[in-house]
């Protein structure tokens, strides 16, 4: 039996969302296990030893087609990418009947849209030599949440497109999954709240919310999210595609 591989030695990662929370942690593991990152981020980051930050607006998609082209033609030695990794997302709160439509369509543009332009215009890298591609989903695509229409909606709808992809890319040696994190630790998470009081009500839950605890009695840290993407996008994973993998210590009871 052959030792399975966790490094990522002479592998180029393409990283949405790169300059903060769980995409912050994402692009650190994976330099630290050898990797050379490139990272999107419409929040200024800087060049490090390993790491191309490349400063896009994730909500406009002919931004994104402009930038990936520009990359693929001044930047050959990072622009055939071995992993695709969408960690961007912005969560936008309202009821149905209250959010406005920026809102809704941000949510959609961001969290979905954003990552069809990247992975359309990497198939053809894709069909060329195996890769992996690795969402971040979320538990609210698993059940419905108050005021969190928008947000979910496109969670779901980025995790059915990726699975499409997957199936489609299939015989290309392509591997695609989805890490659906609960309630994390995130700048995100906590623009949201005055104070940490937010992480009790997370862990016990809220029966007017129609929201269940957290079984594990915590709530989760980007690194519990980014060891589980790099996991999925290793050879130790080399048989696993189509997947959602929920990490929210139980939140959803296997939903």
């Amino acid at each position: 039996m052959s030792l399975l591989n966790f490094s990522f030695a002479n592998k180029v990662v393409w990283l949405t969302g790169s300059a903060q929370g769980i995409g912050y942690e994402i692009r650190q593991s994976f330099i630290e296990n050898g990797a050379t990152v490139v990272g999107f981020d419409i929040q200024p980051q800087t060049l490090e030893h390993n790491f191309y930050p490349v400063e896009l607006d994730l909500a406009n998609a002919a931004d994104i087609a402009e930038t990936i082209e520009y990359i693929k033609k001044s930047q050959p030695e990072i622009a055939a990418p071995d992993i695709f990794v969408h960690a961007a997302g912005v969560l936008k709160i309202g009821c149905t009947d209250t959010i406005s439509m920026p809102d809704w369509l941000t949510s959609f543009n961001v969290n979905c849209h954003s990552a069809f332009v990247f992975l359309q215009s990497l198939a053809a890298n894709f069909k060329s030599k195996p890769a992996n591609v690795v969402v971040i989903g979320s538990n609210a695509a698993h059940v419905p949440r108050l005021n969190m229409a928008a947000y979910g909606a496109s969670k779901a709808a980025l995790t059915h497109f990726v699975f499409t992809y997957a199936l489609e890319l299939a015989n290309f040696g392509l591997r695609a999954n989805v890490v659906s994190p609960g309630s994390t630790d995130t700048p995100m998470l906590r623009a949201l709240y005055q104070d940490d009081s937010f992480i009790n009500a997370a862990i016990e839950g809220s029966a007017s919310q129609f929201k269940l605890g957290i079984p594990l009695g915590k709530i989760a840290i980007p690194s519990d999210i980014a060891n589980t993407v790099l996991f999925l996008a290793s050879d130790l994973a080399g048989h696993i595609t189509m997947q959602d993998i929920v990490v929210d210590g139980g939140a959803v009871l296997n939903g």
